[in-house]
């Protein structure tokens, strides 16, 4: 069974939880140019002196909803350290954050202005609004490069496309990694509103000859989730495969505690977290985390650590998120990308360039990605170029990396081992 463009709204329910952000009205700033961090590509400390290239990228900082900070701290500190280390190709890279308030009017705004300013491409974003991001993008010919999470069907299907992340599929690593621990007994949890991710789900259960034992629907609103907890461990459960966003987590994980639960729990980057494992102590030591990323811990991430230090970034935000990895990770291609071309360097030159890309190499903060092929086998997901994940543990009450491998779970997620 394929998985169908019905997952925009299910992964809309966890979205950017995972992407580190927080909830609620921000101080953040709004649209404007930022100075933005680093790539392991740059290592010349010349002053670039050519045409600025100009990039925006786009998210939700003053919002009712959720907000991600950390996509605008990353954007700026790439765009910093970049220029402290030569600029691209010479030139200083430009990079305008524009702020789409959680409003579909301020979100089509964001792209006419990326059209306007004669962006080279919109890099790094994230939005629940791609619907009325993409249009003004595809008609102007602008790339959206390297999304860590695209959540609408423009963002999987449209050529202009170029994610960089595998959202929804890690749900289908979770899957994965409980069956290879042994897992006999798994039941599965997901909060209400990403139902969507069930079916691949179901699929890498059946591919392993294998079904969930219960299917907990968690309501999306924190509480005391006590009784959820004790079905999601009843019936002998010795692993439990979770889809929840941060907020819930918190709750959940305090009742779980609370049930003293032998089970081992899977879930994603960005959710189960140093924030929704916070004061917990190592009662949830084990536990299994999948996601897109390697730990920013890890040598990938060792510029993206240094840039965020040289521009003093907040320490209160999470950059250990598929937002702050995915934004870094994102211009970090790009950079390659321009590096490796000739001539000018425009949206249309950029976007032809990176679709003839056969070997985008980020040094190990994402597989090695070739842009010259989709996904033919799930057209309704034919732009996820990277079908991957990664896995990281909880350990002495810390989030600490497992694996470095990226594990390819295209065939998984279509039923087949």
């Amino acid at each position: 069974m394929k998985l169908v463009a019905a997952l925009a709204v299910s992964v809309v329910a966890i979205g950017l939880s995972a992407c580190g952000g927080k909830s609620s009205s921000s101080t953040s700033s709004s649209s404007g140019a930022s100075t933005a961090a680093g790539s392991t590509t740059a290592t010349s400390a010349k002053q670039p002196t050519g045409t600025p290239l100009k990039t925006m990228t786009i998210t939700s900082l003053n919002s009712q909803g959720p907000v991600y900070p950390n996509i605008s701290i990353t954007a700026k500190a790439y765009e910093k350290w970049v220029n402290a280390h030569g600029g691209i190709k010479g030139h200083p890279l430009q990079v305008t954050v524009c702020d789409e308030h959680g409003k579909p009017t301020d979100a089509a705004a964001c792209a006419r202005q990326a059209v306007s300013d004669n962006d080279v491409a919109v890099v790094g974003s994230f939005s629940f609004l791609g619907t009325n991001i993409m249009p003004a993008l595809i008609k102007a010919g602008i790339p959206n490069f390297g999304e860590c999470c695209p959540i609408t069907p423009p963002e999987w299907t449209s050529d202009d496309s170029f994610p960089m992340g595998t959202q929804p599929l890690y749900a289908v690593g979770l899957v994965k990694r409980a069956e290879d621990d042994g897992c006999k007994h798994v039941n599965a949890v997901i909060i209400d509103g990403a139902q969507g991710f069930l079916p691949p789900m179901q699929n890498a259960m059946k591919a392993y000859g294998a079904k969930f034992g219960k299917t907990i629907i968690l309501p999306a609103t924190s509480q005391d989730y006590s009784p959820q907890v004790a079905e999601a461990t009843s019936g002998g459960a010795d692993c439990v495969v979770m889809i929840v966003s941060e907020t819930p987590y918190v709750a959940w994980n305090q009742a779980w505690v609370q049930s003293g639960a032998k089970a081992r729990m899977y879930g994603p980057q960005g959710n189960l977290d140093t924030v929704s494992i916070k004061g917990l102590g190592n009662a949830v030591d084990g536990s299994i985390i999948a996601g897109m990323y390697p730990d920013i811990s890890t040598a990938p991430w060792a510029d993206y650590r240094q840039a965020l230090k040289d521009a003093n970034a907040d320490s209160s935000v999470d950059y250990n998120s598929l937002g702050g990895l995915g934004t870094w990770a994102a211009y970090t291609g790009m950079t390659q990308i321009i590096d490796g071309m000739s001539g000018p360097i425009t949206s249309a030159t950029f976007k032809a360039a990176a679709a003839k890309t056969t070997a985008l190499d980020t040094h190990g903060m994402l597989p090695v990605i070739d842009f010259t092929k989709p996904w033919t086998a799930n057209p309704s997901f034919i732009r996820l170029f990277n079908r991957t994940v990664v896995f990281s543990t909880i350990k002495n009450g810390k989030v600490v990396p497992l694996t470095t491998d990226f594990e390819d779970v295209s065939n998984l997620a279509l039923g087949k081992k």
